[in-house]
């Protein structure tokens, strides 16, 4: 009878510990990062503007918080009923954001409420992920696919995907296309129909950068390509990037010591280049052990997914970890000179408040799955 009573105990929902520590880690790691990227203004005594980004950032980990632990404990099962009710407002608010949305920094991408600033392309990832989830659940074929039985994953990745390069925002389309290409892989597909698959691609290239790229995209690719092209403009943010991770050696300059930062060299440092303050004030140690906090929670991601009851919450799983792969992999490539600079944050160390919650509440639903296995 013990037995059985220890069996019944540990068949209820039971709290991801590696899960939850690596999460509480990266976080911890990004506030301590954002302090030293505002640490020059703080001491300056400016208490406005980029002085007082580090305590949003706090309260948006208090509410981002609340909102994993609100995802993590109603079964992820419910979401799969309002799947397409919740992606059909996700496209609702993409279009208020069209009409309605204040033009920052040459693109439209918030919806103003007050004095807060809600930007609907970043919560949609996860309303994606949902939808893409209760496709594969809903189709349970075991045979391979042609493109024409992937029209409806195509078209719901497609969709959200134009309305935000309408704002323009290039970085949280390819998102959602590589989260849903991630997603979809977890089907069977004809080997003809990815040989098409990627001829396709190969024709889309020319004509995205002639008919659908704007101005400064294609200057941001120019200068990844021929970094020399124009260090005091458009390949500024990458150069300045790259000095500051050169900068810190092995062991790194100290804590809010690095030189590129301090010194106001180093742009967006608390948005898009957090890695390079991190890298310049703790060397390459410090940036292998971030890194390696990121695989792990992808890989322990996959491993949820394969211990999922059911085929939803195997795809949730893969689409949160998808999901926080392509930001690391894009972020930390810009940010080393390796891609392109695109604008896509670093998962629970980048500031902003949208991008905060999302990763907290992405996070949220792959611990639901996990506690439910």
């Amino acid at each position: 009878m013990v037995q059985a009573s220890r069996i019944s105990f540990r068949s209820g929902p039971q709290i991801d510990m590696l899960l939850l520590l690596c999460c509480v880690t990266i976080a911890s790691f990004g506030l301590v990062n954002l302090y030293s990227a505002t640490s020059v203004y703080i001491e300056a005594g400016k208490r406005s503007g980029l002085a007082d980004i580090y305590v949003s950032q706090v309260y948006w980990i208090v509410v981002g918080g609340l909102l994993a632990i609100l995802a993590a404990a109603i079964d992820y099962r419910h979401l799969e009923r309002l799947a397409y009710v919740f992606y059909l407002g996700g496209l609702i608010a993409l279009l208020l954001v069209l009409v309605l949305g204040p033009g920052i920094r040459g693109s439209t991408r918030w919806i103003q409420v007050g004095s807060f600033n809600f930007q609907p392309s970043e919560f949609i990832k996860i309303l994606l992920i949902i939808v893409l989830s209760k496709y594969l659940h809903n189709d349970p074929r075991m045979e391979p696919r042609r493109w024409v039985d992937l029209t409806v994953p195509i078209l719901l990745t497609a969709i959200p995907a134009a309305l935000v390069m309408a704002q323009p925002d290039l970085g949280t389309a390819m998102i959602y296309v590589l989260t849903a290409v991630s997603i979809v892989a977890m089907l069977r597909i004809r080997g003809a129909s990815l040989v098409w698959g990627f001829i396709f691609c190969a024709t889309v290239v020319p004509v995205s950068w002639k008919w659908v790229l704007r101005d400064y995209q294609k200057a941001r690719i120019t200068s990844f390509l021929d970094p020399e092209h124009d260090v005091t403009g458009s390949g500024w943010h990458a150069l300045q990037s790259r000095t500051a991770i050169g900068n810190g050696g092995l062991t790194g300059h100290g804590y809010m010591q690095g030189t590129q930062n301090q010194f106001g060299f180093l742009p967006d440092q608390f948005s898009d280049f957090p890695f390079a303050v991190f890298a310049e004030d703790w060397g390459l140690l410090g940036c292998t052990l971030l890194l390696g906090l990121y695989c792990l929670l992808c890989i322990w991601s996959i491993h949820i997914a394969s211990q999922a009851k059911d085929r939803f919450g195997a795809a949730l799983a893969i689409g949160v970890g998808a999901m926080i792969f392509w930001h690391v992999f894009f972020n930390m490539g810009m940010a080393m000179g390796l891609l392109p600079v695109v604008g896509i944050t670093l998962p629970l160390f980048s500031y902003g408040g949208s991008s905060v919650l999302t990763s907290m509440v992405g996070l949220g639903l792959l611990m639901n799955v996990s506690m439910r296995r």
